[in-house]
C-alpha cells in the first residue's frame, strides 16, 4: 500500500471567503495540516464550524473542520500564518488590509484576486508595495485557468504560481498541487496579474457579443483580438520580457473566462448585450464582475500610453459612457481582423 504524503506544517492563512477563495481552502486543506480562514462575519464562521460549509458560497464543498481555525480578524490570521494567500473581490481588499496592524514584515502575500483596487487604481502588487511596503520579493500572484465552480467538482484544472524568489514558487507548488489541480510556476509576476485583469474585461465583451446574437465565427475573431490587444499593453507597461501569451496564464485563462457559464464577467456582458442597462445588470448579479472596475483603470493607463486598443475603447464606452452597445460592437467588427 502506498504511502500517504504527510500534510504540510506549513502555516497558511487564506483571507476572503467568496467562491474562489472557498476553492482555494478546499484545494489546501488536501496539503495542510492546518489553515487559518479569515472570513467575512461571525455568521459564515458559525456555519463553517457547525455545517462544514460555506453558506454562501459552493455550497457542496464539504469541510473537515478540525483542518480549519476560522475567524473574523485578520490580524489573528496574520500572525498565525507564514503565507498569507488574499483571495477577496479587489473592492474589498483595502476595507480588510486596513484592519492589519500587526507585524507582518516577514510573511509572504499571494493574491488569488484578478481586478483593480479602486481607492488606489492600481493592481494588488503595486498596492501592497507602495501602501504595505511589501516587496515583490515577498509577492505571488495565482493565476489560472481555474473557475471555483470545477475546482469543487474536482474536475481537473490548472494554476500557474508567479513569483520572484524561485524557493517561494515552488513551495507554493506542492502545497496547491493535487490529483485535479496541475500547477506551473513562473517569474512574470506583473504580467499574469495585468493579463488576470486584462481577461476579465475581455470576457465582459465576449459576453456582450453574445447577447447581441453574434456567432461562434465572432467569438472566435474576437478572442484572438483580444489576446494580441492583451500583448501589446503588457509589452507597453513592462517592455517585451519573454513571456508567451499563448501559455494557460494567458490566453487559457482568456478563452475559459471568455466562454464559461461559470464566468461572472461573461454574465454580466451577456446581460448588457440583451439590453439590461449595465446598471441593472449589475445589480442582478450576486457576484462581483471584476472586469467592470478594472475597464476604466486599463482604459485610462492605455489612453496615456496612446495604446491603439479598439476592444478595451468600445468595452469602456459601453460601461462608463453610456454608449449603445449595438453599435459599439458594430463599429468594432470593421477593426477586428
Amino acid at each position: 500500500m502506498a504511502k500517504k504524503n504527510k500534510k504540510s506544517t506549513i502555516s497558511v492563512g487564506v483571507i476572503g471567503s467568496g467562491s474562489f477563495a472557498t476553492a482555494i481552502v478546499k484545494i489546501l486543506s488536501g496539503n495542510c495540516k492546518t489553515i487559518h480562514w479569515c472570513v467575512r462575519s461571525e455568521f459564515v464562521k458559525g456555519v463553517i464550524e457547525q455545517r462544514k460549509h460555506n453558506p454562501n458560497y459552493l455550497t457542496t464543498v464539504t469541510f473537515n473542520t478540525r483542518d480549519l481555525s476560522i475567524s473574523t480578524d485578520i490580524n489573528e490570521v496574520v500572525e498565525a500564518c507564514e503565507i498569507i494567500i488574499l483571495a477577496t473581490p479587489s473592492i474589498y481588499l483595502s476595507d480588510a488590509l486596513e484592519k492589519m496592524n500587526c507585524n507582518y514584515s516577514d510573511k509572504l502575500f499571494v493574491s488569488a484576486i484578478k481586478g483593480i483596487i479602486p481607492k488606489h487604481n492600481d493592481i494588488v502588487a503595486h498596492y501592497l508595495r507602495d501602501v504595505f511596503k511589501i516587496g515583490f520579493r515577498n509577492q505571488a500572484v495565482i493565476a489560472g485557468p481555474c473557475h471555483a465552480e470545477e475546482v469543487a467538482m474536482e474536475r481537473l484544472s490548472y494554476l500557474t504560481i508567479a513569483a520572484a524568489e524561485d524557493q517561494y514558487a515552488e513551495t507554493l507548488k506542492d502545497l496547491f498541487s493535487s490529483s485535479y489541480i496541475k500547477v506551473n510556476t513562473s517569474n512574470d509576476i506583473l504580467g499574469n496579474e495585468y493579463s488576470a485583469i486584462l481577461k476579465n474585461i475581455y470576457a465582459i465583451g465576449a459576453g456582450m457579443a453574445n447577447g447581441l446574437g453574434y456567432g461562434d465565427n465572432f467569438q472566435a475573431v474576437f478572442v484572438s483580438n483580444a489576446i494580441r490587444e492583451m500583448k501589446v499593453f503588457l509589452d507597453a507597461i513592462y517592455g517585451e520580457l519573454p513571456r508567451d501569451v499563448n501559455e494557460s496564464a494567458y490566453l487559457g485563462d482568456l478563452l475559459v473566462t471568455a466562454y464559461s457559464l461559470f464566468s461572472r464577467n461573461r454574465n454580466l456582458g451577456n446581460l448588457i448585450g440583451k439590453g439590461y442597462t449595465v446598471k441593472s445588470a449589475i445589480q442582478s448579479m450576486s457576484m462581483v464582475a471584476e472586469g467592470y472596475y478594472a475597464a476604466k483603470s486599463i482604459y485610462e493607463t492605455a489612453t496615456e500610453k496612446k495604446m491603439k486598443l479598439p476592444i478595451i475603447n468600445a468595452i469602456y464606452n459601453v460601461l462608463y459612457e453610456e454608449k449603445n452597445v449595438e453599435k459599439q460592437f458594430a463599429k468594432l467588427t470593421n477593426k477586428l481582423t
